[in-house]
């Protein structure tokens, strides 16, 4: 897969880089810090793949992903690797043809993850398409690998979805960094449940851990996300 990676921010577009250097399947064949940099690259360079931010310095990453749409040539993929979480860039990025939707932050676990959920996707896509016609049953197939999500990691034996969104959620609320103690206050949990839940986190590379002094100048420690 020759795919293009397009994100204002040059560290970021590097990391997304290395971590598609790890899989076999995908080849960079190029980086776009720009909307209109990015449409001249895919004219240039003809990938089968774009990886796109939605904030761009010039135009809208939703404006790129519209242009693309309706571009001649051959067809490409995108997938929007963003911090845009709002619902409204959520539905017009799905209404305009994004294949996929990544909301950062996340951790290179995820971000593979679901670059394969991408290439089975494609894979599946491909095997219907083979046909000239199709009849119902392989119309079906091809509308349910399109709208396929890929399935979630699983958490360790007695946390919860729920409780770990919970967490995450009070973590990002926070300024800086919070001690278990503050965050299961917050959270409605207890210390040593919050404890387990900030320390999944930081297993999973979505938190880090900062070193702090609690009561009487005794070491503790703050959690933030990353």
């Amino acid at each position: 897969m020759r795919t293009l990676v397009v994100d204002d921010d040059f560290a970021v577009a590097a990391v997304h880089r290395a971590f598609l250097d790890t899989l076999p399947e995908f080849t960079v064949v190029g980086e776009a810090h720009r909307g209109m940099d990015a449409l001249r690259a895919v004219e240039e360079l003809h990938p089968d793949l774009v990886l796109l931010d939605i904030h761009l310095p010039d135009i809208s990453g939703l404006e790129v992903l519209a242009r693309l749409r309706a571009r001649s040539g051959s067809p490409v993929d995108v997938i929007a690797i963003t911090a845009a979480r709002e619902v409204e860039t959520v539905r017009q990025a799905m209404s305009r043809g994004v294949d996929h939707y990544l909301v950062k932050p996340f951790t290179r676990v995820a971000f593979l993850e679901r670059m394969n959920a991408y290439l089975a996707q494609r894979a599946e896509v491909l095997r219907v398409g083979r046909e000239s016609v199709l009849d119902q049953e392989a119309v079906d197939q091809l509308l349910a690998a399109g709208q396929r999500k890929p399935r979630s990691a699983a958490l360790p034996k007695g946390l919860s979805a729920v409780t770990l969104r919970l967490v995450t959620e009070t973590l990002r609320s926070a300024e800086g960094d919070m001690s278990a103690q503050e965050v299961g206050d917050l959270a409605g949990v207890s210390r040593v449940s919050a404890r387990r839940y900030l320390e999944h986190l930081v297993a999973i590379g979505k938190a880090e851990v900062q070193p702090r002094y609690g009561v009487s100048n005794r070491p503790a420690h703050g959690y933030r996300l990353m």
